[in-house]
């Protein structure tokens, strides 16, 4: 009888080192796609397809707005930020006739005062509502589907003229990176000048 017993033990505790099974198993395989960007996130998947895409909302704003509505601010975010920058270098070098002359380039909406000010904020609403035919608002501002993003039919030296689809996507991701890039450069050199209170160059 003890033989018995310590025999069926010595093959119950070898039984224990026998393969498995997997039927029936639960698989906790990942099968979500990554960002290219931010690999430790899940890939957005509103933003696929849109030019310059590379993965990147870690805050999902493609999951909460509409995503034509978030290109087209990105679009002229990165344009003002690409005329924003070369004017903030260029006004530490050039004066308009008649105005003082400042260094530090975030002193120059002090020198012209409140009403060139408000006279910019108010013709670029007036662009903004004749270019969108009265929808300026993030609900109506792309009724008509057809609208593109960013395109605004404003080519005066007709870049576009005659390119293929492939030619006219390279330029586009040129604008978004360069539009990218100089909203961090703007940022960056007005936050500059408040730091250190200097000019830039």
């Amino acid at each position: 009888m003890k033989s018995f017993a310590a025999l069926s033990a010595f093959l119950a505790s070898a039984s224990a080192f026998a393969p498995q099974s997997k039927t029936g198993g639960v698989s906790t395989q990942l099968n979500a796609e990554m960002s290219k960007s931010l690999p430790f996130l899940t890939n957005p998947k509103n933003t696929k397809g849109y030019v310059g895409d590379v993965g990147f909302d870690p805050l999902g704003f493609s999951d909460n707005f509409d995503m034509k509505w978030l290109r087209e601010s990105e679009i002229k975010h990165g344009r003002s930020s690409m005329l924003a920058t070369l004017g903030f270098v260029m006004q530490e070098f050039w004066t308009i006739p008649g105005y003082e002359h400042v260094d530090d380039s975030n002193l120059g909406p002090t020198v012209v005062g409140a009403s060139p000010m408000l006279q910019i904020v108010f013709w670029m609403g007036v662009l903004e509502f004749w270019t969108n035919k009265g929808n300026v608002t993030m609900e109506t501002m792309f009724s008509d589907p057809a609208r593109v993003p960013g395109n605004l039919g404003f080519d005066p030296m007709g870049l576009a003229k005659g390119k293929s689809d492939d030619e006219m996507a390279a330029m586009q991701l040129k604008e978004i990176k360069n539009g990218r890039l100089a909203m961090l450069a703007i940022g960056g050199m007005i936050h500059h000048n408040w730091v250190t209170g200097e000019a830039l160059f």
